[in-house]
């Protein structure tokens, strides 16, 4: 658990949970479903928040959490149309009904339809509502004062997004990029190059501090990514430091 976190009841799913004093914002992390999902909730101080990547059917243990902190969602936030991170959107919706799901336009397609969203192949359906809006890359979306922007990380899917944040350092990236590791690109609508094209642009531009929120497993930092992912120090060692 970084250091910059505190623990919280950790038999509730939670990993960690960061605050910044400056902004006044936290980011709580969820690990929801069979595949361990990590759902992050961005809130404030006035009871508003942000879900990014809603997972699990079974929606009791985000909306417990919501409840008992008196947090309402205004958006959802889905990195990418895979269903083990759209499966919480029904539940969510129902509860709050004037949430507003956001995708990146490219994913759009898969939210209902559970061959593309590859539910069909873990033995489910899941089906989602097409999004109240459809986000571009390159597009900026405020909650209070802070800026967070839509970033091609397309590869793992067709049209799959990151949200960055200059502010508050932090990028959540879904399955595009892992400590160690990248996502999959062996599953329809993939393309390595494009992944890889787009994570060198696109996310190892950022700072070396920038927080990496992943959908599975630890975060990690751009630095240390750029270090220490095998993916990425091929890259560099034959581009040399002007790659960055």
């Amino acid at each position: 658990m970084p250091s910059s976190g505190f623990a919280i009841d950790s038999s509730f799913g939670f990993r960690n949970s960061v605050f910044s004093p400056r902004k006044r914002m936290d980011i709580e992390t969820l690990i929801l479903g069979p595949l361990e999902t990590n759902t992050y909730v961005l809130h404030g101080d006035g009871g508003e928040c942000w879900v990014i990547d809603p997972a699990g059917m079974d929606g009791g243990q985000l909306l417990d959490y919501l409840q008992r902190n008196r947090l309402s969602p205004t958006r959802v936030l889905l990195t990418h149309g895979h269903g083990d991170h759209i499966a919480g959107v029904p539940d969510l919706t129902r509860a709050f009904p004037t949430c507003r799901v956001c995708c990146p336009e490219g994913d759009a397609p898969m939210l209902p339809d559970p061959n593309l969203n590859l539910s069909a192949l873990m033995g489910v359906s899941i089906l989602v509502s097409s999004p109240d809006e459809s986000l571009r890359f390159g597009q900026v979306l405020m909650f209070g004062q802070i800026e967070w922007t839509v970033l091609d990380t397309s590869g793992h899917t067709v049209g799959g997004a990151s949200y960055y944040s200059r502010q508050m350092k932090t990028v959540f990236v879904g399955d595009a990029l892992f400590s160690g590791s990248v996502g999959r690109t062996d599953i329809p609508g993939g393309s390595a190059g494009r992944l890889l094209k787009n994570i060198r642009l696109n996310l190892m531009s950022l700072d070396d501090e920038t927080r990496v929120l992943c959908g599975h497993g630890p975060e990690t930092t751009i630095g240390r990514e750029r270090r220490a992912n095998p993916f990425m120090k091929d890259f560099y060692k034959l581009k040399g430091p002007q790659a960055r």
